[in-house]
């Protein structure tokens, strides 16, 4: 038997990456999977994955900053799979400078991808939850829903990431007060905050030669240097970065039943301890 048979789940940035691995994670184990993506095809494409493996999933295609996404993706599992059951706010990107050359364009762009966009989301999925929980309540059943933001390493401050990190470390500090708002609704949220996991964002980059990917029309320069990312792999006790499904897995484990008295949490997945990146 599925642990999360008949769950509904809603992956921000499920697309590609972490994202992507999560959602085909919560499919194979049950869940009925809302997949997001700033694009249609990759987000199609996992829904047909799951879906040609015997799962259930829909697409709710655009932006997390956009203003009416938050209740355009509610709606999505309301309509498709009648409520709400976990919710990953996971979409995200970087996009780094020095404070003195940081642009409020560039400040804004990433605290409303990592903050304001999961609060918009966990503020339109409230009256859904809060119905759900009073109801089960009212006929004597306790049924625990999930919530997982994801963090960094980088809210402990990294350089050149003041946008990204000042997000990641608020992104925190919504978490454990939704822990104390939603216990009620016998809602866990909990955070997982990564070290460092390949993804295209992470890429090695070949001599000083940079990459980009466009996100919301901007091109946005992506990859790290291979010096660095060996000296990264270096300080992570288990010897190299994550995979994207190793990241997803962790991710998973506070989705499960298991986790149901684990709230308010920030669990570091980064290969051990000094393993932030």
């Amino acid at each position: 038997m599925t642990k999360l048979a008949g769950k509904s789940a809603l992956v921000t940035g499920s697309g590609r990456g972490i994202g992507r691995e999560l959602a085909l994670k919560l499919a194979s184990e049950g869940a009925r999977v809302v997949v997001n993506d700033l694009d249609a095809d990759p987000a199609q494409e996992v829904v047909e994955l799951i879906r040609s493996q015997g799962g259930e999933a829909v697409a709710c295609i655009g932006s997390v900053t956009a203003p009416d996404f938050a209740e355009r993706f509610v709606k999505t599992a309301v309509d498709n799979f009648k409520g709400i059951d976990i919710v990953v706010n996971n979409a995200g990107y970087t996009w780094d400078n020095v404070i003195q050359k940081m642009t409020d364009e560039q400040w804004y762009a990433i605290m409303d991808c990592h903050l304001t966009a999961p609060f918009r989301i966990l503020r339109a999925a409230q009256p859904v939850i809060a119905a759900a929980a009073k109801a089960e309540a009212a006929e004597g059943k306790e049924v625990f829903r999930k919530i997982v933001n994801i963090s960094s390493g980088a809210a402990g401050g990294n350089p050149g990431q003041s946008n990204y990190s000042a997000a990641k470390a608020g992104i925190l500090g919504m978490t454990k007060t939704l822990a104390k708002e939603w216990g009620r609704f016998k809602v866990n949220v909990n955070a997982i905050a990564f070290g460092l996991i390949e993804t295209r964002l992470t890429q090695a980059l070949a001599g000083d030669q940079s990459k980009t990917v466009s996100i919301e029309g901007r091109d946005i320069k992506v990859g790290v240097q291979q010096a660095m990312l060996d000296g990264a792999a270096r300080s992570i006790p288990l010897g190299r970065a994550g995979r994207p499904d190793e990241a997803a897995n962790a991710v998973y484990l506070l989705c499960t039943p298991e986790s149901n008295w684990i709230s308010g949490q920030v669990v570091y997945v980064a290969g051990g301890p000094g393993g932030n990146f």
